[in-house]
């Protein structure tokens, strides 16, 4: 048990609370390991979801390239994709244990103190209003006065925060302290249930595509890095959604393991916002890789990184343009690297040499059997 007392007498008292271990989210399954096998699971739910699409060419209409394409251009076999992938997991299981192991306790029971200490702040803050309003030669006072009977809750913003009838009953004697505003609560509760978590996020997305950018640009731009690494990730010209993550070992773990791990505790996430952020990262990088522009997909309307962007990095002829990933695109806009110009001739192109060569491939190998 805590109890806290406010020093400044016309500010409501902290209320006190209790902490406890906070429960699982399931149950059954400790949110330590969930938060190892969340971003799998999620990575190949998305998966299998495009390649029951695939397989069954359920909306060939919003195809980025044909079943020629994947069999003409692609350099891995699904074999390697597929073993390379389940190992890159296994390095992020390692590295969700390790992040794991160094996280504290998580707690529940003071959320009802926190959300009042902002309330306290922004009680505080108004304060300063009635100097603000004077700068621009507004006497705040005496407006407070006219408005506190029609208006006492302006009033007491204008006033600098004082809501002198703003009581409750406390304590064994019944003595009379002072309470917040409802609309205190709701700007307090909406800044430490939304606000904050919402900066967090926008804090650890920038990070991990200002991480993914640079690295991701370096290795095309050094020929050892490229040639060592990166390569094995450009095999597949033609992208499909559970190749997302068909790397070498070395590059998946310093582009997408570490990044991932580097900007959780960067935006100081708890271990369920990590949770969230790891799924959401899992799936946007499927989704970028899923071949499909689907006009339905949310994922490819909340920006402009989506599956044709990050298609155009997999072609010969943009190979060197469109290096942001996984969410937003403002590195390649700001430094010059984002592909301008018409594709559909190229696309064209490519699906007309691929589909000739799958044909002469076909005649040669009928002219054979005979």
């Amino acid at each position: 048990m805590a109890t806290n007392m406010t020093s400044i007498t016309d500010l409501p008292p902290l209320p006190a609370y209790n902490v406890v271990v906070a429960p699982d989210l399931i149950s059954w399954l400790p949110d330590f390991y969930l938060s190892i096998i969340a971003p799998t699971l999620a990575y190949w739910v998305i998966s299998i979801f495009f390649h029951i699409i695939d397989t069954w060419d359920l909306f060939p209409q919003y195809r980025l390239h044909t079943p020629a394409e994947i069999a003409q251009r692609n350099k891995a076999s699904r074999y390697e994709v597929l073993r390379d992938v389940l190992f890159q997991q296994v390095i992020q299981a390692v590295m969700s244990f390790v992040l794991g192991m160094t996280d504290p306790p998580q707690y529940t029971g003071m959320e009802e103190y926190d959300v009042a200490v902002w309330a306290t702040r922004v009680r505080v803050a108004q304060r300063a209003l009635p100097t603000m309003l004077g700068i621009l030669g507004i006497n705040a006072a005496s407006v407070s006065k006219n408005m506190a009977v029609s208006h006492p809750l302006l009033a007491g913003v204008l006033a600098g925060g004082h809501y002198p009838f703003l009581t409750e009953l406390a304590g064994s004697d019944g003595t009379a302290v002072p309470t917040f505003a409802t609309w205190e609560l709701l700007v307090a509760k909406a800044i430490y249930w939304g606000i904050i978590p919402a900066m967090q996020l926008f804090l650890a997305v920038t990070v991990l595509d200002t991480w993914q950018y640079f690295l991701h640009r370096i290795m095309h731009q050094n020929k050892w890095l490229y040639t060592t690494f990166h390569s094995r990730h450009h095999r597949l010209y033609v992208p499909y959604a559970y190749g997302a993550l068909y790397n070498h070992p070395f590059e998946g773990f310093l582009l997408d393991t570490a990044g991932a791990g580097l900007a959780y505790k960067v935006a100081f996430m708890t271990p369920r916002q990590g949770i969230f952020f790891w799924v959401m990262s899992s799936i946007k990088t499927v989704d970028d890789h899923c071949g499909y522009a689907l006009p339905w997909d949310p994922l490819q309307h909340m920006t402009s990184n989506n599956a044709a962007y990050h298609d155009i990095h997999h072609q010969s002829w943009g190979i060197k343009t469109n290096f942001s990933q996984p969410f937003f695109t403002f590195w390649d806009k700001l430094l010059g690297t984002m592909w301008h110009g018409d594709t559909s001739l190229k696309y064209e192109r490519s699906r007309t040499k691929a589909q000739e060569f799958v044909e002469a491939e076909a005649k040669k190998a009928s002219e054979k059997a005979q």
